[in-house]
C-alpha cells in the first residue's frame, strides 16, 4: 500500500495542468550539455540565488558549531541553519534548477510535487523546531527549558505524521508550503514573544538581537506574500524580466542569515542558572 501510494504521489498533476512544453513557456530556461548528459536548467538566476542561500546558511551553521564553547543554544542554532541550508538546496533543485527534469521530462503532464520537495518541507520544519530548542536554552533553566524542548520535538513529530499522511492519501494540503507555514509560524511567534518580553523586562542584548531576528524573518515572509499577491512576477515576465517572489524571499533570507552570522552568533548563550527567568 505504501509503495503504491509513493508511486502515485509523484503523478499528482500540476495545477493548472502543464505539459512539458508549456512548463518551459512560463519561465526562463537554458539547455545544457555536460559530456554525454543533456538537461534543461530552469530559472538560472533563481537557481543561483537559492543555492547561494543554501551555501551561506550551511556555512553560518558550521560557524555556530565552531564557536559553541559548550553552549547548547549555539549548537542548536548550528543544527537549525545546516538543516535550513540543506532544505534550500533541495527546494532549489525541485522548484527551480531541475524542475523540468524532475517533474516533466518523459511525462504527458508535469507533476505537482516531488520527493525533493517533501524532504525540503521536513528539513524546514526541523530547522524551526531546532531554533525553538535553542531558544529553550537561551531563555530558560530547569523545567521550563525541558518543556519547551519537548514541545519542539513533539511539534516536529506531529508534522512528520501529517506529511506522511499527505503522501499516502495524496492530500495536497498536507504536503503544501501553506501547511508548513501554519505549523512553523506559531513557533516563530512564540520565540518573538519570549525574547520581546525578556528584553522589555531585563534589557538583555541577546533578547534584543533575537527579537530583531524574528521581526526580520516575519517582514521577509510578509514581503514575499505581497509580491505574490500583486502578481509582480508575471508582470515583469511579460516584459522579459524574470524576478520572482522566490527571488525576493531568497534575497531577504540571505540578508537575514548574514545578520544572524555577523550580529547574533556571538551573543547567543545558554541562560545561566543565576540569570532571571
Amino acid at each position: 500500500m505504501f509503495l503504491s501510494a509513493c508511486a502515485r504521489f509523484e503523478s499528482i498533476p500540476y495545477t493548472p495542468e502543464q505539459t512539458p512544453e508549456s512548463w518551459l513557456q512560463i519561465q526562463p530556461f537554458i539547455e545544457l550539455q555536460i559530456g554525454s548528459l543533456d538537461f534543461v536548467l530552469v530559472q538560472p538566476s533563481s537557481t543561483l540565488l537559492v543555492y547561494l542561500l543554501g551555501i551561506i546558511t550551511i556555512g553560518i551553521g558550521l560557524y555556530f558549531f565552531s564557536i559553541q564553547r559548550n553552549h547548547q543554544s549555539r549548537r542548536w542554532w548550528g543544527v537549525a541553519l545546516v538543516l535550513w541550508g540543506l532544505g534550500a538546496v533541495f527546494a532549489g533543485t525541485s522548484y527551480q534548477a531541475f524542475s523540468y527534469e524532475i517533474k516533466c521530462a518523459g511525462k504527458a503532464l508535469c507533476s505537482w510535487t516531488s520527493w525533493w520537495e517533501i524532504v525540503y518541507l521536513l528539513l524546514s520544519a526541523a530547522s524551526i523546531d531546532a531554533m525553538v530548542i535553542s531558544g529553550a536554552y537561551s531563555n530558560y533553566q530547569g523545567a521550563y527549558r525541558k518543556s519547551l524542548a519537548v514541545y519542539a520535538v513533539v511539534n516536529f513529530a506531529l508534522y512528520c505524521i501529517l506529511v506522511m499522511m499527505g503522501v499516502l492519501t495524496l492530500n495536497e494540503f498536507l504536503i503544501s508550503f501553506e501547511l508548513l507555514l501554519i505549523v512553523t509560524a506559531p513557533n516563530i511567534l512564540l520565540l518573538f514573544i519570549l525574547n520581546g518580553w525578556r528584553y522589555l523586562k531585563f534589557k538583555d542584548r541577546l533578547d534584543a538581537a533575537l527579537a530583531v531576528t524574528w521581526i526580520w524573518l516575519g517582514a521577509i515572509i510578509g514581503i514575499y506574500f505581497l509580491y505574490l499577491l500583486f502578481g509582480i512576477t508575471e508582470r515583469l515576465w511579460d516584459h522579459g524580466i524574470w524576478f520572482s517572489e522566490n527571488d525576493v524571499l531568497h534575497l531577504g533570507l540571505i540578508s537575514w542569515m548574514l545578520f544572524i552570522g555577523i550580529k547574533l552568533a556571538k551573543l547567543v548563550r545558554d541562560r545561566p542558572a543565576l540569570d532571571p527567568v
